[in-house]
């Protein structure tokens, strides 16, 4: 390398990364829930709410992490087919969740929000695991 050409960023390790992924996806889950009860709130039918707030949470997601978790600064058409993927399959396994949770869960105080807990939560494990393993291969 010469003078002129600047260096890669270093990989972040693991635990690094897995730390900040939570501090990005707490920011991101406040947007996801945050949007879900306002458009419940608003009379919207709840599989839409839930479809609708996945997508701008995800998408919060998505670019923290891409530049702050997995330290990349272009996406790159592979890798943005690779995130379309990614949280295509999240998203059916997200709403299909919270739809199961809403069938499963008796009726108590804060179901919906539990529900959205259950589902957010499954979605994160796999959307980590993918994006390291994946998208963003480190």
């Amino acid at each position: 390398m010469t003078a002129t050409q600047p260096s890669a960023p270093a990989q972040l390790g693991l635990v690094a990364q897995l730390s900040r992924f939570v501090a990005v996806g707490v920011l991101s889950a406040l947007v996801d829930f945050g949007v879900y009860h306002a458009l419940l709130s608003l009379g919207t039918y709840v599989h839409v709410a839930k479809g609708i707030s996945f997508i701008l949470g995800t998408t919060t997601a998505y670019l923290l992490n891409r530049r702050f978790t997995f330290g990349e600064s272009k996406g790159g058409s592979a890798r943005f087919a690779g995130f379309l993927l990614l949280y295509g399959t999240t998203f059916a396994i997200n709403i299909g969740m919270n739809a199961l949770m809403l069938v499963v869960l008796p009726e108590i105080p804060l179901r919906v929000s539990i529900a959205w807990v259950i589902a957010q939560g499954t979605a994160t494990i796999i959307n980590f695991v993918m994006l390291r393993l994946v998208v963003f291969r480190s």
